[in-house]
């Protein structure tokens, strides 16, 4: 299949060794800011794999992120910020990376070659139709990616994808395609500046619209945190004054620690 891959495309400046410092991060500024208004455009393709991710999570359900080298880093990010912050199982969302483990801080060499590996990469997961397996590519033709996407078709899971070239074979190989457009990198190829930027942005909303609509979030609040830190343990506090009304901080801060999250706390205060 034969596309115009726009994240290769030649920058639209030159000449970078030649500017001074204020004019490449105010030409790299210029650029960054064309992100968010192309995310905005495919606000319409991400709504409906939040709804079917959210589903499928409320069924009992998994979602996967699969991706290589910068892709599969953002996804492998994204997935571990949602115990911590909602209080969700830590194999609820699973980020996977070509090369495995070691890929997140070392390239691994041709790993996202292999159109094989990113199945039984999944496969090692137990995944089956009750999941969601979204793939991560920013020039939306990684063969890892493909293949991941195409047998997990095959088997009946339901599949997405986040890619920033427009009619890629990735975006070919899934059921809810994610286009996010954002054009030719500062760097010439550079995908970890817009496209990585892309492709966090949109994480961020599949992840918090999903945990909103599933109920991990009450107000505007995260209400099922975990208190790993000393940070949250205060923040935790606070949430827990404003919800009940107390106004001893100690005392509320007691409660807290002894329930565990926000909501068990406002329970048992709503007990007392």
């Amino acid at each position: 299949m034969s596309f115009e891959k726009v994240t290769e495309a030649d920058s639209r400046y030159h000449h970078l060794e030649k500017m001074s410092i204020r004019e490449i991060l105010t030409g790299i500024n210029q650029e960054d800011k064309k992100v968010p208004l192309a995310v905005e455009k495919a606000i319409p393709q991400i709504e409906p794999l939040v709804a079917v991710i959210a589903d499928k999570l409320l069924a009992g359900g998994r979602l996967f992120y699969i991706g290589a080298g910068t892709s599969g880093r953002l996804g492998v990010l994204d997935a571990s910020e949602i115990p911590p912050t909602y209080g969700m199982p830590f194999d609820l969302i699973i980020g996977i990376i070509a090369g495995g483990e070691v890929a997140i801080r070392k390239p691994v060499e041709n790993a996202e070659d292999d159109a094989r590996q990113g199945w039984l990469d999944l496969e090692e997961h137990g995944v089956c139709e009750k999941d969601v397996v979204v793939g991560i590519a920013a020039s939306g033709t990684t063969p890892y990616v493909i293949g991941a996407l195409e047998e997990s078709r095959r088997r009946g899971v339901v599949t997405g994808c986040v890619v920033c070239n427009p009619g890629s074979p990735v975006a070919s190989s899934c059921d809810f395609p994610i286009e996010v457009v954002v054009g030719p990198e500062f760097v010439t190829g550079s995908t970890r500046m817009k496209s990585g930027t892309a492709q966090k942005l949109v994480l961020n909303m599949l992840t918090t619209s999903v945990m909103i609509r599933i109920g991990r979030v009450e107000d505007n609040k995260m209400v099922n945190m975990q208190l790993t830190n000393s940070k949250l343990v205060e923040r935790g506090t606070k949430m827990l004054m404003e919800e009940t009304g107390m106004t001893d901080y100690e005392q509320a801060k007691a409660l807290l620690l002894e329930a565990g999250s926000v909501r068990k706390a406002v329970e048992k205060a709503g007990r007392r």
